[in-house]
């Protein structure tokens, strides 16, 4: 017999704002200890943990210790993602801010190699790696809070509130690290480095008071007393939704050009190469964000007006042109030239699919598997964005200074998000409980039924 499922329950009055707070200001706080490790790792690690002899070396080995947290993520994803389906959203969202908050302040404790030798960036790749399995869980838990508590026809503008927090967050970070990298370079080597990492515990209790007072979601309480969790969330998504998967995968290598941008671009900009002021750089990447946190919001405000794709078409193709054009500006040594371009390019251009890829990933699978196929789609596709830092300092030559290779480099890394995001669905107009249900997002309305 078959029984027809009961519409979503909507979220409680002034809930929708409130996940949406909540997920901007956990993403900001998570995000802050994340991208101070790129800071460091571009300007501080090379000389603190690693051998300064060979500055092209230790600056490529710190590069590395940046991606090792990308590499943790999939398997972070995997286990994060099926506790997430399987026990909510909400105890993820929590778990995942005190872990960061903690791993990053045990970056800020730890002894130099000048102190105890090669242990030094054994314990740092250690703490990096807590770091990456906290992350990969905490986008998706949080997109999925929002997405499921917001209303049908602003998925899109809720949902970016988790993006825009991670702008926050980097450039909260920028701003830490813009005194700190003024410090003579005795005080940032000996203690000012740690100061940023230090107040990364703030995290973990902020983010446990916003977090604790957050609902779970209608879609999930409903999911839970209809059909029930699925015991393997895994095996559900891998079986039924693969092909999303692969799509989310693909479109998630666009954030390369965050960590180009962020990482990549800011050692090159001060190296002997170019020698900007690391002060200035900093200044860029910070304006750049600013601009991004009004500018992610509207993006998605226009994807639910005309659809997830086209906006997110526009970041993908934008960005692989407007990196080749701010890595160019930079090896002109032209300061106002590269401010410029930095803003348009990381602040304007990206942001248009960093924006929608909330809710353009999220809708993509049903409630039983979202957390679970947003998690490990975007965490292996993050992966490698986290080592094309890595790669980026390889091809760049010995001198670190071959720019075109890695714009090059960049430009190709953003055609398989251009070709997953023309395959995918549109889903901008689909109902939130009939989301991940083929023939609804191919346009032909139909009641959902369960088999009782």
């Amino acid at each position: 017999m078959t029984v027809p499922v009961p519409p979503r329950d909507a979220s409680p009055p002034g809930q929708p704002r409130k996940a949406a707070a909540a997920a901007w200001i956990g993403s900001a706080l998570e995000y802050y200890d994340f991208f101070i490790y790129g800071s460091a790792a571009a300007l501080i690690f090379p000389e603190v943990f690693f051998d300064d002899s060979d500055p092209a070396t230790a600056t490529l080995l710190s590069l590395a210790t940046f991606g090792v947290a990308y590499a943790a993520r999939p398997v972070g994803a995997l286990f994060l993602g099926h506790v997430g389906d399987r026990l909510g959203r909400k105890k993820i969202m929590v778990f995942t801010l005190i872990l960061m908050g903690v791993s990053t302040f045990l970056i800020g404790c730890l002894p130099t190699r000048a102190q105890v030798g090669t242990l030094a960036p054994v314990l740092l790749v250690l703490c990096r790696v807590l770091q990456g399995i906290s992350a990969a869980g905490e986008q998706a838990s949080a997109n999925s809070m929002t997405l499921e508590h917001a209303p049908p026809h602003r998925r899109g503008f809720f949902t970016s509130f988790t993006l825009s927090g991670t702008q926050g967050g980097q450039l909260l970070a920028t701003l830490v690290f813009i005194p700190v990298a003024a410090l003579p370079e005795e005080q940032l080597l000996s203690w000012g480095w740690r100061v940023p990492f230090w107040l990364s515990i703030a995290v973990a209790v902020v983010g446990y008071v916003i977090r604790r007072r957050l609902d779970e979601t209608p879609a999930f309480e409903q999911q839970t007393a209809t059909e029930g969790v699925v015991k393997l969330p895994l095996l559900v998504l891998l079986r039924e939704h693969w092909a999303d998967v692969l799509r989310v995968i693909a479109c998630a290598l666009i954030a390369s050009v965050s960590t180009i941008f962020t990482v990549w671009a800011l050692a090159y900009a001060t190296s002997d190469a170019v020698d900007m002021s690391r002060t200035s750089m900093l200044w860029v990447g910070a304006l750049a964000n600013v601009v991004a946190l009004a500018a992610i919001p509207l993006w998605a405000a226009l994807a639910d007006r005309v659809g997830r794709r086209p906006v997110f078409l526009v970041g993908a193709v934008g960005s692989a042109v407007t990196m080749f054009l701010y890595l160019w500006a930079i090896s002109t040594g032209n300061y106002p030239l590269t401010l410029v371009l930095g803003i348009v390019t990381f602040g304007v251009v990206y942001s248009a699919a960093n924006g929608v890829w909330p809710s353009f990933y999220g809708e993509m699978f049903p409630t039983r598997v979202r957390l679970s196929g947003m998690a490990i789609g975007t965490q292996i596709g993050f992966a490698v964005a986290g080592f094309a830092v890595t790669f980026a300092a390889r091809i760049a030559g010995p001198d670190g200074d071959d720019w075109t290779a890695v714009a090059f480099f960049t430009a190709a890394l953003c055609v398989p998000p251009v070709i997953a995001a023309i395959t995918a669905r549109e889903t901008h107009h689909v109902p939130t409980e009939r989301l991940g249900e083929r023939a609804v997002e191919a346009g032909a309305e139909r009641p959902a039924k369960v088999t009782a």
